[in-house]
């Protein structure tokens, strides 16, 4: 297919670095400050040439063949502030990130127009979003690890990777967390985790190589969309210990690839056989990483955002 010209915004740096795999170019709009939501091209992240920083002054004079939303504010109010009359008749794509939060079931997604192609990141949410007359679309996550990094198993702890559990509570399982951790050695690691007596944040470049020392992952999270951390922490052979909710109840086969169930006590018992048995976590990591090869590899995010383009743009 033709090269595309894709206004978006920075709204999760991973998930952008992933997208801009892609063969187009991406313009990705900024301001003064870089606020957050508008950093065009900023971070650490090793961003190719086809990631172009936009200001958003710059934005109306702008040639391009489409538009991609990626949060509310976006949608709602930044394209009537930023964008042309013409621009804003471009084909547009809303990329949703979450789960829908005010209501699990009956919550109408923002976006209630036939014009726009709403995207989701997981057959759950999908599932979930009240999408009302909306057209809509699956493309799973597809994630990259640095070649040559495998998952050694040599501490035996298990890894917590969340963003500010202290702050988002229950819903990602700040209390799961609390409870298993008094009974299990973990380590919690993200934004804002030394609240929760964790390490701190580990910068993405250098993340798959401090969690391979690791004997498994454990996600306490009860009610969120899928996280590309654990699609990476599979990638490189680490098995997941999870909670058997949203769309994490089809990525972990229990016995296979890791542990999941709603049994907190029967996890901790997993938990405690791999921290016993290396071997067993080595296993379980081997059939963690076939299940994230197949299922998450970054040509098949490629070939389905392809097509979802082609659909849109012709």
């Amino acid at each position: 297919m033709r090269r595309l010209k894709i206004l978006t915004w920075h709204t999760h740096g991973n998930y952008l670095y992933y997208l801009s795999q892609l063969p187009h170019d991406f313009y990705v709009l900024s301001k003064p400050g870089r606020p957050p939501g508008y950093g065009g091209r900023c971070g650490t992240l090793p961003w190719g040439d086809n990631l172009i920083d936009l200001p958003v002054q710059d934005a109306p004079s702008c040639k391009l063949d489409c538009v991609l939303f990626q949060d509310d504010p976006q949608y709602l109010s930044d394209q009537y502030l930023y964008l042309s009359a013409a621009q804003r008749r471009l084909p547009r794509i809303y990329l949703e990130h979450d789960t829908p939060r005010a209501h699990p079931t009956d919550m109408l997604h923002p976006v209630d127009d036939p014009a726009v192609l709403l995207v989701h990141v997981t057959h759950f949410n999908a599932l979930m979003w009240d999408s009302g007359c909306t057209p809509t679309a699956v493309v799973e996550h597809g994630v990259i690890v640095p070649p040559g990094v495998a998952c050694t198993g040599e501490m035996a702890r298990g890894l917590v990777i969340v963003n500010h559990l202290a702050q988002r509570g229950r819903r990602l399982g700040a209390d799961v967390y609390a409870r298993v951790r008094e009974q299990v050695p973990l380590d919690l690691i993200g934004m804002g985790s030394q609240d929760n007596g964790g390490l701190g944040e580990v910068a993405h470049a250098a993340l798959a190589r401090f969690s391979a020392r690791y004997r498994f992952l454990f996600n306490p999270i009860r009610y969120t969309s899928l996280g590309l951390a654990v699609i990476e922490e599979m990638m490189i052979g680490l098995p997941v210990v999870a909670l058997a909710t949203t769309e994490m109840a089809t990525v972990i086969e229990d016995g296979v690839s890791g542990y999941i169930d709603t049994d907190v006590d029967r996890l901790v018992a997993c938990m405690r056989d791999l921290l016993a048995d290396a071997a067993l976590a080595a296993h379980l990591g081997r059939g963690a990483r076939l299940r994230a090869c197949e299922r998450f590899n970054i040509e098949r995010f490629i070939a389905d955002w392809n097509f979802v383009l082609r659909q849109v743009c012709g």
